[in-house]
């Protein structure tokens, strides 16, 4: 089983005209007794279906080029500590900077107005038979609270997206949960990402 996803932890969406819901609505909410685990994936590019922001002013998308931990260690935590994140957060320096080091993982941070207000985490790895194809997982991702309901993460997931094919990638996949926001899956299917998976099982403790 992976380990709990959050590609979508504090992505918002206003499908059917409903309010986003915000994590201040949810930290009080008792977690499921159940954990369902969706897996998703794109075979082509042509199925991707973009959703970026129309001339975003003030809004750019920016590669981290040079490990950075402190500042991966800021966005990590405020874009999940929201929605129950805490994988890495006993991580140590030194493995928090060999994975941003690894030359398959790209972190991709969204700002706006020259602040941070989330990031994507790609991970390229090769697959198949003596490794003759690529596949790009999105790790994680996520925006910080005050920028929830503004159609940011749409706009920073179509970027992850589009630069993952452009890496030559033959499949893209992700997994997110009922832990998510309960927008998450829809806007993954939005996006073009198909369903091949689910998994259930109790809900482990926290």
């Amino acid at each position: 089983m992976a380990t709990i996803n959050s590609a979508f932890k504090a992505m918002a969406s206003t499908k059917n005209n409903q309010p986003p819901v915000f994590p201040e609505s949810l930290r009080d909410t008792p977690l499921p007794d159940t954990l369902v685990t969706t897996y998703l994936q794109m075979t082509s590019s042509t199925q991707f279906r973009s959703a970026y922001l129309n001339y975003p002013n003030g809004v750019k998308v920016m590669c981290m080029e040079t490990p950075d931990v402190a500042f991966y260690r800021f966005l990590y935590s405020t874009v999940g500590k929201p929605w129950r994140l805490r994988e890495r957060l006993s991580y140590s320096d030194e493995q928090i900077k060999a994975i941003l080091a690894d030359p398959g993982t790209s972190i991709h941070v969204l700002y706006v107005d020259g602040a941070p207000a989330g990031y994507i985490e790609l991970v390229q790895r090769a697959e198949g038979p003596a490794g003759r194809f690529y596949s790009t997982e999105i790790v994680y991702f996520g925006l910080r609270e005050s920028y929830l309901g503004q159609g940011l993460g749409k706009h920073l997931l179509s970027h992850g997206i589009a630069y993952a094919w452009n890496k030559g990638n033959q499949r893209l996949w992700l997994h997110t949960s009922n832990l998510d926001s309960p927008y998450s899956l829809d806007n993954c299917l939005e996006c073009g990402f198909k369903i091949y998976r689910i998994e259930k099982e109790p809900m482990p403790k926290w």
